[in-house]
């Protein structure tokens, strides 16, 4: 029996973004896929542009207390052996990207898997701007070079080690790739599943800043206890925010 993924799409007035969404879930040759919306209470019309999918979903409304509780209603719905979470403005790829990580979690076992992202800046799509090296917990640990949009995980992965912890903001994904980690290893994939928009409406986009110093937070939390693993890390958070504070100055995002 193929395994059945569970897509969950948190919305909150995503009319604008949402179609291309929809449209590359509803473009997969995968079968086994419940398609899963979480709304923090749209009044643009997101509502209707779900409730239009003609195919069926699984829908709630209302929920409130930020995108990490969002995220986690979305798991505790969901019903499929894998789960995924797609943003409202992000998109996969092509047709394929199911199917394909389908094939990898039943041949390998994996508990989860990632692939690369590319991003979408006013409809230009570019791949990432860094090299992509292989998978360690020691280089994960560095930076979170695990794109969100391009993750797959077995729902029994959060049955075991709980959901996304609410206290975070911007970088509860690199928090609990982090926590996956520690006790499976991932597969990775060297392709390009998903899309990343990149718009000023983006939470990641819009407090880049804070999701810095967000990330050197659940970075202490996960480190080893040790004054060298301390001093290591904070240098490399001020060399990365000296950085990121130019490229604002200059309007680089």
């Amino acid at each position: 029996m193929s395994l059945k993924f569970s897509i969950i799409t948190c919305t909150w007035n995503s009319v604008r973004y949402l179609p291309q969404a929809i449209a590359s879930i509803l473009a997969q040759d995968y079968s086994n896929i419940e398609y899963v919306f979480v709304d923090g209470g749209s009044n643009d019309g997101t509502l209707e542009l779900i409730q239009s999918i003609p195919k069926p979903v699984t829908f709630v409304t209302g929920v409130r207390g930020g995108i990490s509780a969002a995220m986690n209603k979305g798991i505790e719905l969901a019903t499929g052996d894998v789960i995924a979470h797609l943003h409202s403005d992000d998109y996969y790829l092509h047709g394929g990207v199911i199917s394909r990580v389908a094939g990898v979690l039943e041949e390998s076992g994996a508990e989860w898997c990632f692939g690369r992202a590319k991003d979408d800046s006013n409809g230009a799509v570019t791949t990432e701007p860094w090299e992509i090296f292989p998978y360690s917990y020691r280089r994960l640990i560095k930076r979170n070079f695990i794109p969100h949009v391009s993750t797959f995980v077995r729902k029994r992965v959060f049955d075991r080690l709980g959901a996304f912890d609410p206290q975070y903001l911007y970088a509860m994904d690199y928090d609990m790739w982090l926590r996956i980690a520690k006790h499976y290893a991932p597969v990775q994939l060297n392709e390009h599943l998903g899309v990343f928009r990149c718009h000023a409406g983006s939470a990641s986009t819009a407090n880049e800043m804070a999701g810095l110093i967000e990330g050197y937070r659940i970075r202490l939390r996960h480190i080893p206890k040790t004054p060298w693993d301390y001093l290591y890390h904070y240098a490399h958070f001020i060399v990365r925010r000296r950085r990121l504070e130019r490229n604002l100055s200059k309007g680089i995002t």
